[in-house]
């Protein structure tokens, strides 16, 4: 399964998002504002990071520009809860390169249906067996 870092300055959003994604079997890396998420990219890039945009220390659109620099090819689900400005910063989160979007409250089946979503998109997914198109030699 997946390595997943998961940025959140909410600790009960935090916890149900870890929870549910280590019940399907990923591994999750915890932070609880920007400037921690930002430390634990300094090391392997996980498989996905998901993270609020409106946070204290560094904000969600700071994390993923400074994560590209590093890690342009890292994916990126972003997640609001602040009304109108919430929703004005997932288009620009979406804008910035982040594969899907979420808005607060999610459920967990929706949760599961974005992150099942990315990390099935052949990327993550195990090499299929090399077939030859040439007959057997007789």
């Amino acid at each position: 399964m997946a390595h997943i870092l998961l940025i959140d300055d909410d600790d009960a959003i935090r916890g149900m998002v870890r929870i549910t994604l280590e019940h399907t079997g990923h591994t999750v890396t915890e932070a609880a504002d920007g400037r921690e998420g930002l430390q634990q990219l300094r090391g392997r890039a996980p498989d996905l990071v998901i993270t609020d945009l409106i946070m204290p220390e560094k904000e969600g659109l700071e994390i993923m520009m400074e994560a590209r620099k590093t890690h342009p090819a890292i994916r990126f689900i972003a997640m609001s809860g602040a009304g109108r400005r919430g929703s004005d910063y997932l288009r620009v989160a979406k804008y910035l390169g982040a594969k899907c979007i979420l808005s607060k409250p999610f459920t967990p089946e929706q949760l599961m249906a974005e992150v099942n979503g990315l990390l099935g998109d052949g990327v993550l997914a195990a090499p299929e067996p090399v077939t030859s198109s040439v007959p057997p030699r007789s």
